[in-house]
């Protein structure tokens, strides 16, 4: 089993637990904004994320970092939330944890993300064109788009959703070409 599978399944009850409360408390738009606060704050404070992963450091000392760092700032359902992690030393997964819960919400919303590798920008009509294939092809109501410029694809496009991958670029196509023709 890879680390980063450990990990997935690690941060999963955890996330898990997370919606459940947000869904209990009835507060999914704060704190999804709360989420992206301290998301924001984990990407850019690699000393922060340093902190959370020492294990030397005390729970006592990481959990009044916490509260001045983020008390006032996020809800008190998701600081509560935050200081359970350190007791339970998981806080050191923060990162894979919210990666699993806005998982879990978009699945729950019904909400698809396409990782969409293409040679060229899109248009606006283009992108449009395939949001709506894309939403029949998942049966989503929504589906956002991350978009990556790679012009070694020489034409077309390859979207991952999940661990599905659809493959039309050109250089897919000469690829299976020369598989065929053993070159």
């Amino acid at each position: 089993m890879s680390k980063q599978t450990l990990i997935g399944k690690i941060a999963l009850p955890y996330a898990e637990a997370l919606l459940e409360l947000v869904q209990q408390y009835q507060i999914l738009e704060k704190a999804n904004q709360d989420i992206l606060i301290l998301n924001q704050a984990l990407l850019e404070s690699n000393h922060l994320n340093i902190l959370f992963a020492n294990p030397l450091i005390k729970s006592s000392s990481k959990k009044d970092i916490i509260k001045q760092l983020f008390s006032g700032q996020i809800s008190d359902v998701i600081l509560s939330f935050l200081l359970v992690l350190v007791d339970r030393k998981r806080i050191s997964m923060i990162q894979n944890i919210l990666l699993k819960y806005f998982e879990l919400e978009n699945k729950i919303q019904s909400i698809t993300t396409a990782e969409v590798i293409t040679a060229i920008q899109l248009t606006d009509k283009q992108k449009n064109k395939l949001i709506k294939k894309l939403e029949i092809m998942t049966d989503s109501n929504q589906v956002n788009l991350n978009i990556i410029i790679d012009s070694d694809l020489i034409a077309g496009l390859k979207i991952r959703i999940g661990s599905k991958v659809i493959d039309t670029s050109l250089k897919n196509q000469i690829a299976q070409m020369a598989y065929f023709l053993q070159v």
